[in-house]
């Protein structure tokens, strides 16, 4: 794989259920933070910090530089090992913003690499339900049953 097939994106990432879902977010939003709540739930961690992006059979995948594999930043702890997994399907990407910049009902967003589009949405990590909402952002992107007009019955 040469250097134009693949980007390095500052965030972290991590595996539920067979997808890939990159936490984005400027230096101290929350991103390991998330990635910490998700893994004590049963999510894995891809990488933390930085993340390869490539396209592998009209996929995007995401894998850990390999100077990082397997570490987790824990503020006020350090630098963990937790367990990991080496590349994963990415499916979602989730810009983490304050809650005030969370819309209630959003429209379909998407986010491209190599001409993929990768569903979008935004989330406030410190919220207490930020994990369960992305165990349910993910069902419901699997699924296609994701709808972005409750109030249209659809």
């Amino acid at each position: 794989m040469t250097p134009s097939e693949q980007k390095f994106v500052h965030a972290t990432c991590v595996e539920i259920g067979g997808a890939g879902i990159m936490l984005r977010g400027r230096s101290g939003s929350g991103k390991s933070d998330l990635a910490l709540r998700l893994i004590d739930g049963g999510a894995r961690l891809v990488s933390d910090d930085q993340v390869i992006v490539s396209l592998e059979r009209g996929r995007v995948i995401a894998r850990p530089p390999s100077t990082i594999l397997g570490r987790l930043e824990v503020r006020g702890i350090g630098i963990i090992d937790v367990p990991v997994v080496k590349k994963a399907r990415l499916q979602l990407v989730v810009d983490l913003v304050p809650a005030d910049q969370v819309p209630r009902l959003p429209d379909q967003r998407n986010e491209v690499f190599f001409d993929v589009p990768i569903n979008l949405i935004a989330l406030s990590p410190f919220d207490a339900s930020a994990a369960a909402k992305l165990r349910l952002a993910v069902k419901a992107f699997g699924q296609k049953r994701f709808r972005h007009n409750i109030a249209g019955g659809q």
